[in-house]
């Protein structure tokens, strides 16, 4: 359960990151909104799942999970740059996040 919860913070975490984005610098306020909602539900859950699980491996998944997943968005929806590069490092940060969750780091 606590490495679902992680999951989700971590979703949750791509998506302020993209509404921060969206903000415009907190400027516009439907985006700083959601922001803001995005980073309570991550920050509430990531501390949440820390009640049973090591930080260093939850903390890099919860990051990783962000990190890939704001890239990803932002190739298919803001217009990032798309390359061979970005692409196999995004792939390299999942299989990082993987192989931290199969470390077995619950208590």
């Amino acid at each position: 359960m606590a490495w679902l919860l992680v999951i989700i913070a971590g979703l949750l975490e791509t998506g302020f990151a993209v509404c921060l984005k969206l903000s415009q610098g907190f400027t516009r306020l439907w985006p700083t909104v959601a922001f803001a909602a995005f980073a309570l539900g991550s920050f509430g859950l990531l501390t949440l799942s820390l009640r049973k699980l090591d930080i260093g491996p939850a903390y890099a998944v919860w990051t990783g999970i962000g990190a890939a997943g704001t890239a990803i968005w932002g190739m298919l929806f803001l217009g990032d740059l798309v390359s061979v590069l970005k692409i196999v490092s995004i792939t390299l940060v999942i299989l990082g996040v993987i192989g931290l969750q199969l470390s077995g780091s619950a208590h």
